[in-house]
């Protein structure tokens, strides 16, 4: 089977923000200074239309309306990255947990900089929640698409929690 790789550049709240994918997945969301955004011959054809689906969470997201994502997804990445992406995805909307606390939730504290190096190269920042880990002592810590849009991730979703009567 051919792989055929597209991407898309859209605005949002917290800038330029490329969405990737090959055969109808998605495959990355980088902001335009990601610190692990793969090269531009990695993101193959540029279309000016299409992710549909992945635009409109997206922007209901960063509205405050929407609080998870329903998409296709076909990250790369080895056994042990997937399992802490999926550990990711569990966090609810609104709320943090420290690196130390999903490497307990792989039965193993002595995994917290594992999870934090596999939370570094999560490909599909924001939909994967990788913003919602932070440093044992509630510190914001290291973020791909650096510490500010790691802040105002943080807050929108405080935020909306708070309007919407959700107390953590």
């Amino acid at each position: 089977m051919d792989v055929t790789t597209t991407h898309r550049v859209i605005d949002s709240p917290l800038g330029e923000l490329t969405l990737v994918a090959q055969n109808g997945a998605l495959t990355g969301l980088y902001f335009a200074d990601h610190v692990r955004r793969p090269g531009a011959g990695l993101l193959g054809r540029r279309v000016a239309s299409g992710f549909d689906d992945a635009v409109g969470q997206l922007n209901a997201y960063f509205a405050g309306g929407q609080t998870g994502f329903d998409l296709l997804l076909a990250a790369s990445g080895g056994p042990f990255e997937r399992r802490v992406w999926t550990l990711l995805s569990t966090i609810p909307y609104g709320t943090t947990r420290s690196y130390a606390d999903l490497a307990a939730e792989l039965r193993d504290r002595r995994l917290a900089q594992a999870v934090g190096a596999a939370n570094a190269r999560n490909p599909l920042c924001v939909i994967v929640p990788c913003h919602r880990l932070v440093g044992s002592d509630g510190s914001l810590t290291g973020y791909a698409g650096g510490l500010d849009r790691k802040r105002s991730l943080l807050r929108l979703e405080e935020r909306s929690a708070v309007e919407a009567g959700r107390l953590f």
